[in-house]
Parts: structure tokens; sequence; C-alpha cells
């Protein structure tokens, strides 16, 4: 995964002074790492029966249906409110700065759908929870969490203790 590790870059003081930001574009700007990175990500769940994979907005929205897409599955998006056009579900949820929600159609999800949820970073794990309750109020069944990376530091991994995890990267 150096490989990967070396594609993402370190933009300090973003979006606000004292942070650290992940920058994932030179990484899904080049075309043999991206492959690469969505094959590690898959990798363990070829097997496993998805019926499909869910991504949060934004940038969820490019590992995730980059990853069903090699899957052979159909792409959930994961919004934030008043981004989609049909009835929808949604979930509220705290964030250590304020609150947040996320919504998805409510015909996304069959009941009994195995959910693959992806997204570019595990942080804090409030989002990451939130969608698989989100995945699971439309009567999917979250099948794993899937991410690029993951800021260990945050401990986002207790947020989603009922799920298996998969990290590319650990910083």
């Amino acid at each position: 995964m150096d490989s990967l590790k070396n594609k993402i870059r370190d933009i300090a003081d973003f979006p606000q002074p004292g942070i650290v930001f992940k920058d994932i574009t030179p990484l899904v700007q080049d075309p043999v790492m991206l492959r690469e990175c969505i094959d590690a990500l898959i990798a363990p769940f070829r097997h496993s029966n998805i019926t499909a994979v869910a991504g949060m907005e934004a940038r969820g929205f490019i590992f995730g249906s980059l990853a069903a897409w090699e899957l052979g599955v159909g792409f959930i998006p994961l919004r934030k409110p008043g981004k989609l056009p049909y009835d929808v579900q949604r979930v509220d949820y705290d964030l250590e700065y304020g609150n947040a929600s996320l919504e998805a159609h409510i015909d996304a999800i069959e009941p009994g759908d195995k959910i693959l949820l992806i997204d570019d970073v595990l942080a804090t794990g409030g989002t990451a929870r939130a969608s698989c309750e989100l995945v699971e109020k439309l009567g999917g069944e979250v099948v794993a969490c899937a991410f690029v990376m993951e800021l260990g530091f945050l401990d986002g991994r207790q947020q989603l203790q009922n799920y298996p995890l998969h990290s590319l990267i650990t910083y």
C-alpha cells in the first residue's frame, strides 16, 4: 500500500488552521494507481454476494461507483439533504462540530440487499455509522465498510464495532 500512500498528499491548514487534509486528487488522476486502489478495496468482498455498493457524498461516489462497476452491481448514492429528486429516507446524526443528515431514495435498497459501504476516509466514524443506519432503515444489510484510508488517531472504528471494516491505509 506504500504506492497508494505516495499518491495521497498532505495539505496543511485545510480546511482550517491545524488540520492536515489528505488529498486523494493525485490518486484518482493516476489510472494505474486508481485501478490498484479499487482492486484492493474490494478484494475481500468479491465473493460476498454483495447486491449493491453505497457511497457517501462526495468522495465516496468516486470509489463506490468504481467498486460497484468492478463487482457488477449497482451503486447507491447517500446524499446530503435536498439533493435527491424522489422520496427519501433520512438519517440525522451528530458531528463533533454540529449536526448533519444523509438521505437515500426510498426504493434504492430492497429488503435483504447486501450492501458494501465505501468511502475515501474513516475519520471520527459519525458519517459512516449514519450511513449504516440509513442502509438498515431501508431494509439492507451492511456486509462491511471499506475505506481507502483511516485516520486511526480519531478512533472512528469505535462507531462501527458491529460491522467488518477494511481500510487500505492507516495514518
